[in-house]
């Protein structure tokens, strides 16, 4: 493998139909690919409007096998510009199991593996666990040709645990597909409190393993589908995607609205120099964290 690759990711609106959204998302790798890409990111569920904010029956009408006619799509994208490209599609898997998938296409076109989101939130405007199945494929690093992918999404960004088995199975990247804002009730302070949380977290997650972190959300508001004509009921997401260093450092951001392509070249040797002067996975005491596998300590 190369001793270095370009890696970029998408921040876009996601808030029109079907194929408009796909059609944008496929102009950003497209340009993504001619810049000089290896790898492209794209936010989590890209194909429409965040549908999780209410309990509709209807929008699991919305959900597609996966090989099915979106990852078709990609993967002749992929292999026409020779880049690998990591999408999140609402996968049905049978009659009343769906989950919230990401699927990574290598750049020859063949998909490469999905990682089916683990953690499922429940919470006022995301009420993912009506809609999707928690995950049954494990944190497992997908391997393609760039190398292992630590494929991960939205909810599983705040569980170090995610991001630690990932990189102990092997790593060398996390990827953090997203969808997530504000409530317009919040208060400009308390928005402000979130979005550093979320930064902050997924930062550390890179500090922690010594690898680097892609974190790619989408923008702009989304009304609720119950919203009433003229009033404010809904997500205004909040962008801010980036792309940090083994070490948590800022490589490339966005901010709260911009649509923006993020790109950044990447250098393998970094995590091994990093990893040599803070050790923390060798000196971490596997033999006091049993713990951990329960839900509280009483």
């Amino acid at each position: 493998m190369k001793p270095t690759f370009t890696v970029s990711a998408v921040q876009q609106h996601c808030n029109q139909d079907r194929q408009t959204n796909l059609t944008i998302s496929i102009e950003q790798i497209k340009r993504a690919a001619k810049a000089g890409a290896d790898l492209v990111v794209l936010p989590e569920l890209h194909l429409g409007p965040y549908f999780c904010q209410t309990q509709d029956t209807s929008q699991f009408d919305q959900a597609q096998s996966i090989p099915g006619p979106t990852t078709d799509c990609l993967q002749a994208v992929a292999k026409m510009h020779g880049i690998v490209i990591v999408s999140t599609i609402f996968e049905k898997r049978a009659p009343g199991i769906c989950h919230n998938t990401a699927v990574v296409i290598d750049k020859d076109g063949s998909i490469a593996g999905k990682y089916r989101k683990m953690h499922i939130p429940d919470d006022p405007g995301f009420s993912e666990k009506y809609y999707f199945t928690p995950g049954d494929l494990g944190f497992k690093p997908i391997q393609t040709s760039l190398g292992k992918l630590g494929v991960l999404v939205c909810w599983d960004q705040w569980f170090p645990e995610a991001a630690r088995l990932m990189a102990l199975a092997g790593a060398e990247l996390l990827i953090y597909p997203t969808a997530i804002g504000w409530d317009m009730k919040d208060t400009p302070e308390e928005r402000q409190r979130q979005l550093d949380a979320w930064i902050t977290i997924q930062r550390a997650h890179a500090v922690a393993n010594g690898i680097p972190v892609i974190a790619c959300n989408r923008i702009g508001f989304e009304a609720a589908p119950d919203a009433l004509p003229d009033t404010d009921k809904g997500i205004l997401f909040w962008g801010n995607s980036f792309i940090a260093g083994p070490q948590g450092e800022f490589l490339e951001v966005a901010n709260d609205s911009e649509a923006k392509l993020l790109m950044y070249k990447l250098d393998r040797t970094r995590t091994q120099q990093v990893r040599q002067v803070w050790p923390y996975l060798r000196d971490r005491r596997v033999d006091q964290y049993g713990g951990l596998t329960q839900i509280y300590l009483d």
